[in-house]
């Protein structure tokens, strides 16, 4: 699992890549990526030649963000490079935060 941050110069935006690895996805048809900057709405991730899964979205500086994976469309999961977690306030579990 991966979170790369890359900071625009011309903008106070982050380019930011969430990936799951081959080994983290096990064996999953679908990936998608959920969290406050989308609604919560899934994502789908795109599939790599390697089995990964990964997507790159665009986010405001200076803010910090939830998001989880989405296994099949029925496992929640978490990003272990997450920069924190956070209680989810809708269950017993934690949501992934990325700060930028």
């Amino acid at each position: 699992m991966a979170v790369a941050k890359q900071f625009l110069k011309s903008k106070p935006l982050a380019k930011v890549t969430f990936e799951l690895s081959a080994e983290a996805v096990n064996g999953a048809k679908t990936v998608a990526l959920a969290g406050e900057f989308n609604g919560w709405d899934a994502q789908a991730l795109k599939k790599q030649k390697d089995g990964s899964y990964k997507t790159t979205v665009e986010l405001p500086v200076g803010g910090e963000y939830q998001f989880r994976y989405i296994l099949d469309g029925t496992t929640w999961t978490n990003d272990t490079a997450a920069d924190k977690y956070v209680p989810s306030g809708v269950s017993y579990e934690e949501n992934s935060v990325v700060v930028l």
